[in-house]
């Protein structure tokens, strides 16, 4: 007789969520079952209900994982990297965007009905993201390229103003609007930092 093995909670919840993400990368989002995870995972049904209630909640915690990868490999560059703030935010700008190997993941939270999950998204990435920024502007202030007063809430503004602004997951914006707000960014975030003009056009390169 096989001796069942028992692993820790913490750990089969990471195993079944590193597994539906693999599956939903190769697979497609909606063409992954609960039940190809458990195949995959050689696991019972119960088991992954245990942790999970729905595909649904699971995509959510596979969402959170990539989110706070993304993120700790934000906090590395930040980290090591050295350079001017304006150099660091232009790198930490190009490093802010979820892995590209998740893009069906992402494209399933463009769908109209997926707004809400969509958007708890959003808040949370600038939530772990602001103070990433925030430390970047503290830097500009010192080597007096920015002059702002509170770094932190002019970190959150401004990535929440220009992600609410352009991402079609909230709202299908016309592609006119989209090329006339990403052509504005760049002064507009000058404007929020006291930044020379034209520091930030690099941004139009990322929209």
């Amino acid at each position: 007789m096989m001796t069942r093995i028992v692993k820790d909670p913490i750990e089969r919840r990471q195993e079944i969520v590193e597994a539906a993400r693999d599956l939903f990368d190769r697979q497609g989002y909606r063409n992954t079952t609960i039940a190809d995870v458990m195949d995959h995972l050689g696991i019972a049904k119960g088991t992954i209900y245990h942790y999970f209630k729905s595909k649904e909640e699971l995509l959510e915690a596979v969402i959170e994982m990539t989110v706070d990868e993304s993120i700790e490999q934000m906090r590395r560059l930040v980290d090591e990297m050295e350079g001017s703030a304006l150099e660091k935010f232009r790198r930490l700008v190009e490093a802010g965007r979820m892995a590209d190997e998740h893009d069906d993941i992402l494209d399933h939270l463009h769908q109209p009905g997926n707004v809400g999950m969509h958007t708890q998204l959003l808040m949370a990435v600038i939530a772990k993201q602001a103070p990433l920024y925030a430390e970047l502007i503290r830097q500009g202030c010192e080597e007096g390229v920015f002059q702002v007063e509170h770094p932190l809430e002019t970190a959150e503004f401004v990535l929440i103003g220009v992600q609410f602004l352009t991402d079609m997951g909230i709202y299908p914006w016309a592609e006119e609007d989209l090329m006339r707000r990403a052509m504005a960014i760049p002064a507009m975030v000058e404007a929020q930092l006291n930044a020379p003009a034209g520091s930030f056009n690099f941004l139009i390169e990322q929209l």
